[in-house]
């Protein structure tokens, strides 16, 4: 029988995923539901081993901007097989409810806590993308770590030296009229990668990215947050990390190692913002041996 580390260590053999699955049956994906405290339906995907071996071991993602819980397809699928994974489709995006309001880091923070409380797993290794990177700090910022068995941040700031370059969303052209939010979607789904995505992955992604509100969309890129609050809180977890970015953070990435002996960084120098689907053999063997050394060894 092949053990649970040499399954996940297999992952090497994981293929691209260049048409991604085009619903939570075709993952193989049980597609469930949560309220929040302040009563919003909240949606989640769940993907965990038939025999059922393995699933005490729990991954949840989070996913970044607008984005829905099934742009993990690559990691609900390979990761489903060994362990229990857990996609939110975070307020206002994917299928959750879209409320008026809750479009800031702390309400945010408290929908993961509140995920973590429905699943009722006891202990988590919790991964944040793009956004959802400071969603998951602004959880341990404000509930702390003790249900986290170790961190996953994908491609974004975490308030570490030096500052990133600002990278902000077009919806204003210098000069120029705002640039329509559809357009301006289609634009931003697009440059997230660097490898080849079919016309239809690419056309149904925008599609559910616009479920987003504009207004909401907007607040979501103005979380009234210093950066120090990002980097007190990596450094409070007091967990494993694991940090996988692009070069532009490389310095953020060395720091990290350099400062949390736990932590482990890693740099996609060839891959787009959504790293984990241009490089998903490399991120998802990283991610897998991470598991597998450092955390449920």
């Amino acid at each position: 029988m092949i053990s649970r580390r040499t399954a996940l260590l297999a992952a090497a053999g994981l293929p691209l995923f260049a048409q991604q699955p085009a619903n939570a049956a075709q993952l193989g994906a049980a597609s469930r539901a949560f309220m929040t405290s302040d009563g919003v339906r909240l949606h989640y995907l769940e993907t965990r081993p038939v025999s059922g071996a393995g699933a005490e071991h729990v991954l949840v993602l989070i996913p970044g901007w607008t984005m829905p819980a099934w742009i993990f397809s690559p990691q609900l699928l390979y990761f489903g097989q060994y362990c229990r994974v857990i996609a939110l489709d975070p307020r206002g995006q994917g299928d959750s409810e879209i409320p008026a309001t809750g479009y800031t880091a702390a309400r945010r923070g408290q929908d993961i806590a509140e995920l973590l409380n429905a699943i009722g797993a006891p202990k988590v290794v919790l991964g944040g993308w793009s956004l959802g990177v400071l969603d998951s700090l602004a959880y341990v910022g404000t509930d702390g770590s003790q249900r986290l068995s170790a961190l996953v941040l994908v491609d974004n700031s975490i308030g570490e030296s030096p500052p990133p370059r600002p990278e902000t969303v077009p919806h204003r052209r210098h000069g120029r009229a705002p640039v329509p939010y559809p357009v301006m979607m289609r634009s931003f789904v697009r440059g997230m990668f660097r490898s080849p995505q079919s016309p239809a992955y690419l056309d149904r992604l925008t599609a559910t990215c616009l479920i987003t509100p504009e207004p909401a969309s907007r607040a979501l890129l103005n979380y009234r947050v210093p950066r120090s609050y990002w980097r007190q809180a990596v450094y409070a977890a007091g967990v494993p990390i694991l940090y996988c970015v692009r070069p532009g953070l490389a310095g953020q990435a060395g720091n990290l190692a350099r400062n949390d002996p736990q932590a482990v960084s890693v740099i996609f120098p060839n891959a787009g913002h959504a790293l984990f689907i241009d490089q998903a053999t490399r991120f998802n063997t990283v991610l897998a041996n991470f598991l597998s050394q450092r955390v449920w060894a």
